[in-house]
């Protein structure tokens, strides 16, 4: 059957039109195009920077320490000892964590942990009689008037050092911890485990970690505990 011109106008019209409806829809039925980045990659985790003067993993674990103990409240100073360093050297070091300033001293350690008297400690021990240095995590607890005059008790915060108190391990100045020592002994004199400085120095560290600050002792070398 053949169409007259009018017929395929109107024809016409109509496909376009259906077309153009068809058009329209079609962003509807289509799904949407989400744009994900790839993923970034993960940033390196930062591990603290050690001051000048203290070993860096001595400091990284010192640091770990405090960062457990989120109880510990005066945060600003820690004392690390380095008792991988002999007792001539100043290894007993003062770490103001705001500024990285350090002040170090001199610092004996037991008669137990050096039965040779060779100036470096050999083991570390927690048993009571040892008359040994114990290693691990402490903090500072009060003063009082002792033997030594004014001195500071310690607690021992680890496994490793838990009977600090019970042992009677305090913080106190003593004779052969005097830097007079070091010309005549090329050593200072040893201790019954405790943290024995020159009076100087006891009165230094005492200021600077009161109200329970962290103090933190080890060697990283050659040693081992009993």
């Amino acid at each position: 059957m053949s169409l007259n011109r009018r017929e395929m106008l109107r024809l016409g019209a109509a496909g376009a039109g259906s077309v153009m409806l068809s058009s329209a829809a079609s962003p509807a039925t289509l799904p949407a195009l989400v744009f994900r980045a790839p993923p970034l990659p993960a940033a390196p985790i930062a591990q603290p920077t050690a001051p000048a003067g203290v070993d860096p993993q001595l400091f990284a674990r010192a640091k770990a320490a405090l960062d457990s103990r989120p109880w510990i409240r005066d945060r600003n100073s820690i004392g690390i000892v380095d008792f991988s360093l002999p007792s001539r050297d100043p290894r007993f070091h003062l770490v103001d964590l705001l500024s990285g300033r350090v002040d170090s001293h001199l610092v004996a350690h037991g008669r137990g942990s050096d039965p040779d008297h060779s100036g470096f400690v050999e083991r570390f021990s927690n048993g009571f009689g040892s008359y040994a240095t114990s290693n691990g995590a402490y903090t500072t607890g009060d003063y009082y008037q002792g033997k030594y005059g004014l001195s500071m008790k310690v607690h021992g915060l680890d496994w490793s050092n838990n009977n600090a108190e019970s042992r009677a391990i305090v913080i106190h100045n003593a004779w052969y911890a005097e830097p007079e020592m070091i010309p005549e002994h090329g050593k200072l004199g040893r201790s019954e485990g405790c943290f024995a400085f020159s009076q100087a120095s006891q009165w230094q560290v005492m200021n600077r970690l009161a109200g329970g600050r962290l103090i933190y002792a080890d060697k990283l070398s050659n040693s081992a505990a009993a």
